[in-house]
C-alpha cells in the first residue's frame, strides 16, 4: 500500500528509527529504578539520541528544511518555507517510570501550516500518521474519530498540571465541569498520543493548556484528517504559539469546548 509522499515516508522512516533506539533504552530503564538520578541521567541521554537520531535522517534527506527540536531549538533552514517540528520522547515522564506509554512525534510545516504529521508509538508498534487532504491512518488501518454524540457517553483525556503549574485551578475547574457530564477523563502523559487517540476513536476529545508547538503539531493534523475538530481554547489564538487546545469529534465539539472555555 503506498502511504503518502516521499516526505511523509522520510519522517515515517525516521520515526521508526528513533522508536528502535527508545526501545532498546527502554528494557533498560528498569534496572536504573534504584537510582533516581541515575535513571534521569539515563533517560535525558537517550531522548537526546532519539533526537540526534531523526534530526540526522530529516536533514539528511532535505538539507534545506528547517528544524525545531524540544532538545536542540530551532534552526533556519534555506527553505524559509518548510520545517521539520520534532519531539523525540513525548511522555519522558512516563518512559522514566517504566510505563509503556509514549512516542515519537514528527511534523512538517509548510508555510505556518502542519501538512504532515506522525507519531509512534514504538513499545505498541503503533504508527500514527496523516498528510493534509489524504486522510489519517494507524498502520494500515483508516482512521476515523468517534461517532458518539452523547458527552455522558464521552471519554475524554487531558494533562494534570504538576509542579506548581499556573494552569492548576484552571484545570481543576475545568474537571469539576466536566466530570458529571461525561464518561470518564483520562491523564496517560503524552500530549501525541492523547490526539492520535482522538483520531482513532478511542477518546471523544482532549483539551490541554501550555503545550510547546512539538508536543501537539504531528497530532493537530491526525485528528483533522480523522474528521476531527482542532482549535485553540482562545478563540483566535494561533494553535502552535498559544499551546491551548481543544480536539474533539464534530458532534461532541460544540458541549466540550463550551464547558472548556468558560474559565
Amino acid at each position: 500500500m503506498s502511504i503518502g509522499s516521499a516526505n511523509l515516508n522520510i519522517m515515517i522512516k525516521a520515526a521508526r528509527a528513533a522508536g528502535r533506539s527508545l526501545v532498546k533504552d527502554f528494557r533498560e530503564v528498569e534496572n536504573l529504578q534504584v537510582s533516581m538520578k541515575g535513571a534521569g541521567d539515563f533517560v535525558s541521554r537517550a531522548d537526546t539520541r532519539a533526537e540526534e537520531i531523526i534530526r540526522d535522517s530529516l536533514m539528511e534527506a532535505r538539507p534545506n528544511y528547517g528544524w525545531l527540536g524540544e532538545e536542540t531549538g530551532a534552526t533556519d533552514g534555506k527553505d524559509p518555507t518548510r520545517r521539520w517540528i520534532v519531539d523525540p520522547l513525548d511522555g519522558t515522564t512516563n518512559f522514566l517510570h517504566g510505563m509503556p506509554h509514549w512516542a515519537v512525534s514528527i511534523a512538517l510545516e509548510h508555510k505556518g501550516e502542519v501538512v504532515a504529521g506522525v507519531v509512534f508509538d514504538a513499545a505498541k508498534d503503533e504508527m500514527f500518521f496523516a498528510e493534509k487532504g489524504q486522510g489519517a491512518w494507524m498502520n494500515q488501518t483508516r482512521l476515523r474519530v468517534s461517532g458518539r454524540r452523547q458527552m455522558i457517553e464521552s471519554v475524554f483525556a487531558t494533562g494534570l498540571p504538576f509542579a506548581a503549574s499556573k494552569n492548576l485551578p484552571a484545570t481543576l475547574g475545568d474537571l469539576g465541569q466536566l466530570l458529571p457530564t461525561c464518561a470518564g477523563v483520562r491523564r496517560w502523559g503524552s500530549a501525541a498520543l492523547d490526539l492520535a487517540y482522538v483520531a482513532a476513536g478511542r477518546y471523544e476529545g482532549y483539551w490541554e493548556r501550555d503545550l510547546n508547538a512539538w508536543d501537539i503539531a504531528a497530532g493537530i493534523i491526525i485528528v483533522k484528517e480523522a474528521g476531527g475538530l482542532v482549535e485553540p481554547i482562545s478563540a483566535g489564538a494561533d494553535l502552535l504559539e498559544s499551546g491551548s487546545l481543544i480536539a474533539a469529534n464534530e458532534p461532541i465539539f460544540a458541549n466540550f469546548s463550551k464547558i472548556i472555555r468558560a474559565r
